[in-house]
């Protein structure tokens, strides 16, 4: 297979989950002659969805890849995942790719998770079409789907065929442009007459359909508009422009598991989809940190970007690798801009489904894979050595959730961070973090099921079982008054005793002011020599405040007084003696806790706006205030943490999934007194 850039067609399949994604790319790769049989989502027998988690959920989880050709071309396939908990797939292989096939289901028409898909798809400036799925089912409607298509996507939706029957009597389509019928037998099709009762629809629809690829040449629009005749190869070469400069968004159909107008769309894809070389080009930092454009170029030196990375049990590591420019061979040296090192790769591989297939060349634009480098991770760029250029790392949707893991079996403790971290090789969405003030490894994911699936994961692949925990809240204490105390510690029992005798002045600090301390003694009350045993003391006791046993934070001490004995102080004695100073002192100066308020956006359709401020003032927070983002409402608002660590599946079921949302630590806050007083109550209960 010879990767020539202007013969490639890199397309990713994105839409909502369910509407038939992996269906089509089967359906794409059966035609091309590259399997014998269709095989089905509901079996567990496509070529795409080949892990065993996916074919047990009957949904993708994670990107697949399969390049094929057609036609004398070469279409490289990446099947996405739609379901919301494994979208963060969708958006990091969207770069790489150069146009999307959007899915539309018949039946539900374009639902939220195709907005977002063809948001990301704009943000990468990748060209669209559409395609109409599941018109052979029940309650199918391809104007209704059309319809939704024109409300929510954009560019704007072109309509290019219309169906022969419906439901499941659907059993072809009118093409518009070429004013012919398919009618499909066994998934081939017969060229037939337009249908008799079609003949106006088809008229009107052609009338509209030409109006609309002009609008995207002037010289054409204005003979459109003074009556002349709009031949048929014109109207192809206006919309192959009007498609690649994302002028309007051309809509085809048919049904992926029966194969009718699959054949058409990789038709459509070849002709109409831009090549590698039609590319804008991508951004880069040079070696200087200036950046710049890299454009598809086979004469220029080496450059691309780990995408993908795939863990498998046979081949080991894989990294999916965008070629930007230059020209690969089957074996050789690269640079990782990103670790400052060089890798050696012995094998250049395409992938087609679960298997691996090696090639001798790939041009600019190809999407490959190496297996077993060293160093390099998803998001990491390799370039020839004398070329360092670092692209910009595929950006995961925010993680929303997050759980508090531990080992199931004795032992196994160490075993989880070490297998959460090698997963996030192939899973850029996980997060993982030790929180060193509740002592857990938070776990963190896009959905409940996400989280699910990756624990699956890590005992299949690791043999290591783990069960998930609410996470504990970082609470924090901190005083509100000024007081002053004495901190006496006197010991003796035979021979040298110990002595040590310190006064502290204690007060608040501005929230965020940390920890001060001062050194006030005059006179020699006290030796320099033991101050620092005194700061010691009190830091180490304000660990564990007073009230629950949290860090005790944003106060000053003074030490200003004190006395010592000549044999019985010492260093440890006036540690002592600093530690029982702190814990009087914070007692006296009304301590209170603090909590972590997150900063909070919620991104959603302006219907949901007033229930979500609603429900967010019902969880203690405070909204900020509201921007708008194309057809979205962006609500800003600071919450309480211990209010929104179930926030996800909430905001799902309030907006229809609409809704997303990203939060980040604004500040801490005192907790109000009576939720204090049962936090207290509940943590003394646990410790008891």
């Amino acid at each position: 297979m010879n990767l020539e850039s202007e013969k490639i067609r890199n397309v990713a399949l994105v839409a909502h989950g369910g509407a038939g994604k992996t269906s089509l790319a089967e359906a794409l790769i059966f035609n091309s002659g590259e399997i014998n049989r269709l095989g089905r989502v509901e079996d567990g027998n496509t070529v795409m969805d080949f892990d065993e988690e996916e074919r047990k959920r009957t949904t993708s989880i994670n990107s697949s890849f399969y390049q094929y050709a057609w036609k004398k071309n070469i279409i490289s396939l990446i099947d996405t995942p739609g379901d919301q908990n494994f979208f963060s797939e969708a958006k990091t292989c969207l770069p790489a790719a150069d146009s999307a096939v959007v899915i539309i289901e018949s039946a539900s028409g374009v639902e939220v998770r195709t907005e977002h898909a063809v948001q990301f798809a704009k943000e990468s400036g990748l060209p669209c079409i559409a395609f109409i799925n599941k018109l052979d089912q029940e309650r199918s409607d391809y104007a209704k789907a059309f319809k939704s298509a024109v409300d929510h996507l954009e560019p704007k939706p072109i309509l290019l065929q219309l169906p022969i029957g419906e439901k499941s009597d659907f059993k072809g389509i009118v093409d518009l442009i070429t004013n012919k019928a398919y009618i499909y037998h066994d998934g081939k099709a017969t060229i037939t007459s337009i249908p008799a009762d079609m003949a106006d629809d088809v008229e009107s629809e052609r009338a509209e359909l030409i109006e609309n690829i002009a609008e995207a040449d002037d010289t054409l629009l204005e003979r459109y508009l003074e009556g002349e005749t709009i031949e048929e190869g014109e109207l192809v070469a206006a919309l192959q422009t009007g498609t690649k400069q994302r002028q309007f968004m051309p809509v085809l159909m048919g049904s992926a598991t029966q194969n009718i107008g699959v054949d058409i769309l990789a038709d459509f894809i070849v002709k109409c989809m831009p090549s590698p070389l039609e590319r804008k080009p991508f951004t880069a930092k040079d070696s200087s940190g200036n950046m710049v454009e890299v454009a598809i170029d086979a004469n220029a030196p080496l450059s691309g970007f780990v995408f993908k990375t795939i863990v498998d049990p046979y081949a080991g590591r894989l990294s999916v690798f965008k070629i930007v420019s230059g020209t690969l061979t089957k074996d050789g040296n690269l640079y990782n801009v990103n670790k400052e090192a060089k890798e050696r790769f012995t094998q250049l591989l395409i992938l087609q489904g679960k298997e691996q297939k090696t090639i001798d060349k790939a041009g600019p634009g190809a999407i490959v894979a190496f297996a077993k480098l060293k160093e390099t991770f998803t998001g990491d760029s390799l370039c020839a050595d004398n070329n360092k250029l670092e692209f910009e790392k595929p950006k995961p949707i925010a993680p929303v959730i997050s759980f508090a893991v531990e080992a199931t079996k004795q032992g196994d403790e160490d075993k989880i961070y070490s297998s959460l971290t090698r997963l996030q090789e192939e899973d850029s969405a996980i997060a993982l973090l030790r929180n060193a003030e509740t002592k857990e490894i938070l776990l963190s994911g896009v959905g409940m099921i996400h989280i699910e699936a990756t624990i699956e994961k890590i005992k299949r692949k690791f043999n290591v079982e783990m069960t998930l925990k609410t996470p504990k809240v970082p609470y924090r204490e901190t005083i509100k008054k000024k007081v002053r105390v004495q901190g006496r510690h006197k010991k003796q029992s035979g021979g040298h005793g110990q002595f040590g005798d310190c006064w502290i002045q204690m007060e608040p600090l501005p929230r965020g002011g940390g920890f001060e301390f001062v050194d006030a003694i005059v006179g020699g009350s006290i030796p320099k020599t033991y101050i620092p045993a005194v700061e010691k003391g009190v830091v180490e006791s304000s660990v564990k405040g007073c009230l629950a046993g949290f860090p005790c934070v944003d106060f000053r001490v003074t030490v200003d007084d004190g006395s010592y004995h000549a044999v019985d102080s010492s260093e440890m004695a006036f540690k002592i003696a600093g530690a029982l100073a702190f814990k009087k002192a914070s007692e006296q100066a009304s301590p209170v806790l603090l909590e972590p308020v997150m900063k909070v956006s919620v991104i959603a359709p302006d219907d949901y706006t007033g229930d979500i401020m609603g429900d967010l003032n019902s969880r203690r927070g405070r909204v900020l205030g509201m921007d708008s983002e194309g057809k979205y409402q962006v609500i800003n608002a600071n919450v309480p943490m211990s209010e929104i660590l179930t926030y996800a599946p909430d905001l799902n079921s309030m907006t229809g999934a609409r809704g997303t949302f990203t939060m980040e630590l604004s500040h801490y806050d005192e907790v109000p007194g009576d939720i204090a007083a049962k936090i207290i109550e509940k943590i003394k209960s646990e410790q008891d």
